[in-house]
């Protein structure tokens, strides 16, 4: 099982995301998941992040229904509480829309992508956002 990142580790010069969601990326391709059968990748709601109220959802998944699964790193979402606020009100909306929104958070990726991805497809959620 992958255990997450080394030091030296980084994402192809072609993703389009983070080492961290690229780390989550190769483990669903490891346990048998097809992006655009399973999941999709950096799927837009609302506009997508440039129109107001807009998101855009790391891993959107058709089996199980209605997941959402988005990597949260400390710079871009926990560093202030206007970022926080940011995600929460993009969970309240997508909720409402009928799609239940996990985070798993950079450094856990790091330590065990593969447990806290368990988790997070098992609709666990074990990130700061939510504590």
């Amino acid at each position: 099982m992958v255990q997450g990142a080394n030091k030296e580790q980084v994402a192809p010069p072609d993703w389009p995301g983070s080492l961290p969601e690229f780390l989550v990326y190769q483990e669903l391709l490891r346990r048998g998941l097809r992006e655009g059968f399973d999941f999709t990748y950096q799927s837009k709601f609302m506009g997508g992040r440039l129109d107001k109220g807009g998101a855009v959802v790391d891993f959107l998944f058709f089996n199980p229904p209605d997941l959402a699964i988005n990597v949260q790193s400390e710079f871009f979402h926990y560093q202030t509480a206007e970022l926080r606020t940011h995600d929460e009100l993009q969970r309240i909306a997508l909720e409402g829309q009928g799609i239940t929104v996990i985070y798993i958070d950079e450094s856990d990726i790091v330590k065990n992508v593969g447990f806290f991805l368990s988790e997070a497809l098992r609709f666990r959620d074990h990130s700061r956002a939510v504590k």
